[in-house]
C-alpha cells in the first residue's frame, strides 16, 4: 500500500511512519519541517521504502505536484498549528494552516484518487464538558482559534465525503506522549516534566494541581490512525483515550518516579481558559475499529523516560 503522512516528521507523524514501514507499506512524508526534524525520519527513510518531500500544506499546488503522482490509498493529515496560546494571538495564521491546509491536501487527495484520509484531531473540539467522558454526540464547544480550525477540519473532511465520495475518519486525541515528543513551547506535559526532571531543573504545575487529562501513549495513538486507515468512512469521528484521568500533581509524582527524581513542583497560577478536567469515551473505536489502549500510563512513562535519558546522553534514535 502507498500511504501519504502530512507531518509525518513531526512527534506522533514520525511513529505512524515507523508502524507503516515496519508494516511493509510505501509512505511518502509531506512536511515543512518547521516542528518535525528529519532526524525523527531516520530509521524509515534507511529502508528505501519512505521518502520525504519537503512542502507547505498550505501550498496547494506544491501539495498537489507531489501528493498526485505518488498515488497514494491512504492519506494521513497531521499537519497542523497546535500551539493554542499561538492561536489566540495569530488566528489567521491558525486557520491558514488547520483549515486552509486541510482543504489543500484533500483536495489533492481526491485528484491522486486516494481511498482514504484519516484526520487528526483534538479533544479540544469539546471545550469544558458537563459530563465526563465525552462521547461523540457530545456537544462541541471550541474555546480557542485551534479547537474551532480543527473542528472545521473536520466538518471539511465530511463534506468531501458527501461531495465526492471521499472515505474519510476523524480521530480525536487525547493528549499523546511518548518518545520523540518536543519539550519546548506548546509541548505535552509529560516531555516538559521528563526533560525538566532529568537536568535536575524545577518544575511547575498551574492552580492547585487537581486539573485531569486523559494520556494515551504515543505506540496506542498509531494504532488508533493504522485501522482508522483501514476503512471506517463517512466522515465518522473517534475518541482516541484511555477514559481514565490523572491530574497534573499526580502525573508529576509519576514522571518523577519513572525518571527516578524526588522533586515537587512548584505551584504557578492558574492559567486562563485551562479545562478542569477531560477524558474520553473510547468505546465508539472499540466497537467500529477494533481499538483499546494497550500501553499503561506507568509503561509509557518509563519507556518515554528511557529515551529521553538516552537522548540526553546522544545515544537516542
Amino acid at each position: 500500500m502507498r500511504a501519504l503522512v502530512t507531518g509525518g516528521g513531526g512527534f506522533i507523524g514520525s511513529h505512524l511512519v515507523d508502524r507503516l514501514v515496519r508494516d511493509g507499506h510505501h509512505v511518502l512524508v509531506l512536511d515543512d519541517l518547521s516542528h518535525g526534524t528529519p532526524e525523527n525520519l531516520a530509521p524509515a527513510l534507511a529502508t528505501g521504502r519512505c521518502a520525504l518531500a519537503q512542502r507547505d500544506v498550505c501550498d496547494s499546488r506544491a501539495v498537489d505536484d507531489v501528493v498526485v503522482p505518488f498515488g497514494p490509498a491512504v492519506v494521513f493529515h497531521l499537519a497542523a498549528q497546535i500551539d493554542v496560546r499561538a492561536s489566540v494571538v495569530d488566528p489567521a495564521h491558525d486557520t491558514r494552516v488547520n483549515v486552509g491546509g486541510t482543504v489543500a491536501v484533500l483536495e489533492a487527495a481526491r485528484r491522486a484518487g486516494a481511498g482514504h484520509v484519516v484526520l487528526a484531531s483534538s479533544v479540544a473540539i469539546y471545550g469544558v464538558s458537563p459530563v465526563l467522558p465525552v462521547t461523540e454526540s457530545s456537544p462541541t464547544e471550541p474555546l480557542s482559534p485551534y479547537a474551532a480550525s480543527k473542528l472545521a477540519g473536520e466538518l471539511y473532511l465530511r463534506q468531501f465525503a458527501r461531495l465526492h465520495g471521499l472515505g474519510g475518519t476523524t480521530l480525536c486525541f487525547g493528549n499523546v506522549f511518548g518518545p520523540r515528543q518536543d519539550a519546548h513551547g506548546e509541548a505535552g506535559v509529560v516531555a516538559i516534566f521528563t526533560d525538566a526532571l532529568l537536568r535536575g531543573r524545577p518544575t511547575r504545575v498551574f492552580g492547585d494541581g487537581r486539573n485531569v487529562r486523559d494520556y494515551v501513549y504515543v505506540d496506542d495513538a498509531v494504532d488508533a490512525l493504522v485501522r482508522a486507515g483501514s476503512g471506517v468512512g463517512g466522515g465518522a469521528r473517534f475518541n482516541i483515550g484511555t477514559g481514565v484521568g490523572t491530574s497534573d500533581l499526580a502525573l508529576h509524582r509519576a514522571v518523577a518516579a519513572a525518571v527516578g527524581a524526588d522533586a515537587a513542583p512548584e505551584l504557578a497560577p492558574a492559567r486562563p481558559g485551562d479545562m478542569p478536567a477531560m477524558t474520553l469515551d473510547s468505546s465508539a473505536a472499540r466497537d467500529h475499529l477494533g481499538w483499546a489502549p494497550r500501553v499503561s500510563l506507568p509503561e509509557g512513562l518509563a519507556r518515554t523516560a528511557a529515551w529521553a535519558r538516552a537522548r540526553l546522553a546522544g545515544t537516542a534514535g
